[in-house]
């Protein structure tokens, strides 16, 4: 039990189980569009995450020997590495550099698979996501993946045997927020792996709306990296996640068409 569970007897007890290893905090963060590693580092400390996504095409983290390294700021000894194939746009492209990805970390087996349609919309490709997320299966990598908002697809992507299914809730960067909170619904109904929401957060309400609907986690990267004071924007996302799940886990009241009167009437004086 950790010690905040100790300290606060609402804190979740248990937590966000990946692959096989449990994580305290339940928002994931990416790497990217920070102004240096310094401010990397501190707003990644200041959300709490323990998972850090990583885009092998455009941070180094050991391709180049001669330049800084993410790995410098975000150690592998404190934080789990992600790496995502964001920028390709095939199958093919996608395997191979979480291929070279494995190489670079000595073998890690968790990665983050996408594979975009266009460099305009950045929505999943999904027939070439479901053929790069069959091979990377079959090679032994524990497979998260990106994909759209569709229950059908989702289930396939679960039955190929990944790990977990990371549907957007708006477009990569468009801070719109969930747009579509039936078509989640329902991917979190039928899915027996987790489900988090991945793209199109905008602000720390719209992350714990996507935890109040029941996901098991939030990954973002612009909503926090874009902010004006990003290390405050980290913080408050941690607590919007942790609210989320607090108040999910709770179980909320029924929406009604009518007034319900919060004092009880009956017994009443007068």
């Amino acid at each position: 039990m950790s010690t905040e569970t100790q300290s606060n007897p609402y804190a979740e007890a248990s937590g966000l189980t990946i692959a096989g290893k449990t994580y305290r905090s339940r928002l994931l963060v990416g790497s990217g569009k920070y102004k240096d590693l310094e401010e990397t580092r501190v707003a990644t400390e200041a959300s709490g995450a323990e998972i850090i996504t990583v885009a092998i095409r455009r941070v180094n983290i050991g391709q180049d020997p001669n330049a800084p390294s993410l790995l410098d700021a975000v150690p592998p000894s404190r934080f789990t590495i992600l790496p995502n194939t964001a920028g390709c746009y095939n199958a093919t492209d996608a395997v191979y550099t979480l291929q070279l990805a494995r190489e670079l970390l000595n073998g890690h087996k968790l990665v983050k698979l996408e594979v975009l349609g266009d460099p305009k919309s950045l929505f999943p490709n999904m027939p070439e996501t479901l053929k790069a997320a069959e091979t990377l299966v079959k090679d032994g990598f524990d497979v998260m993946v990106y994909c759209s908002d569709d229950p059908i697809q989702a289930k396939m992507l679960e039955e190929i045997g990944c790990v977990a299914v990371m549907p957007l809730a708006s477009l990569i960067g468009s801070g719109m927020g969930i747009l579509n909170p039936w078509n989640l619904s329902l991917i979190i109904e039928q899915a027996k792996v987790p489900v988090l929401v991945d793209a199109g957060v905008g602000t720390a309400s719209d992350a714990a709306i996507a935890m109040e609907l029941g996901c098991d986690g939030v990954l973002m990267n612009t909503a926090i990296a874009g902010a004006r004071d990003p290390v405050r924007m980290a913080y408050a996302m941690r607590l919007a996640v942790e609210a989320g799940r607090a108040a999910f886990l709770a179980g909320r009241i029924p929406k009604r068409f009518a007034a319900s009167p919060s004092s009880p009437t009956a017994g009443r004086v007068a």
